[in-house]
């Protein structure tokens, strides 16, 4: 321990490596919220399958109120494969097309969650499903909040008074 004649010399000594907090791009912070709210999604339907008499219902070919036909089920992929697909183009679509995707499907996604819970309003389980929503809609905001505060790139001035000018914007017949 280091000795100091500083008053609070018996406190911790402070570390030399301090943490460094990295600034996140937004994409992989809207990647990282897409994938919790996918394994939310997926782990309150998993366990779901835990209710009394939900078992038995699929096995007879019922899902809540709905008949399991190749209807249902492609219904179900395409709203599973949408939280779903916004993983890979929150990563990899332009930072403008990204923002206005992002904002787009987390809109419709709020109200598509909020069905979710409206069903079990009353029911025995109506617990278990208003936090599975509640836990949803506070990654879809965190997905609006971060889409719609998209920091803009501010151009660089024209000549700076440490480099030469040099004028990128121009093809080289402009020049």
């Amino acid at each position: 321990m280091r000795t100091s004649h500083h008053p609070n010399a018996l406190e911790r000594p402070r570390s030399r490596t301090a943490l460094e907090d990295l600034r996140m791009p937004v994409q992989a912070k809207l990647a990282a919220a897409w994938t919790s709210f996918v394994f939310l999604y997926a782990y309150v339907d998993i366990l779901a399958f835990y209710k009394p008499g939900v078992v038995e219902d699929i096995l007879v070919g019922v899902v809540w109120e709905f008949d399991i036909t190749q209807t249902w089920a492609l219904t179900a992929l395409t709203l599973l494969a949408i939280p779903i697909s916004m993983v890979v183009l929150s990563m990899a679509l332009p930072a403008r097309a990204n923002r206005i995707t992002n904002i787009v499907v987390a809109s419709v996604q709020v109200p598509f969650a909020a069905f979710n819970a409206v069903g079990q309003v009353g029911e025995a389980w109506m617990s278990f499903y208003v936090l599975g929503v509640a836990l949803e809609l506070i990654l879809l905001a965190f997905i609006l909040r971060h889409a719609w505060t998209w920091p803009c790139r501010t151009p660089a001035p024209a000549t700076s008074p440490t480099t030469p000018h040099r004028d990128l914007d121009r093809t080289p017949q402009q020049a």
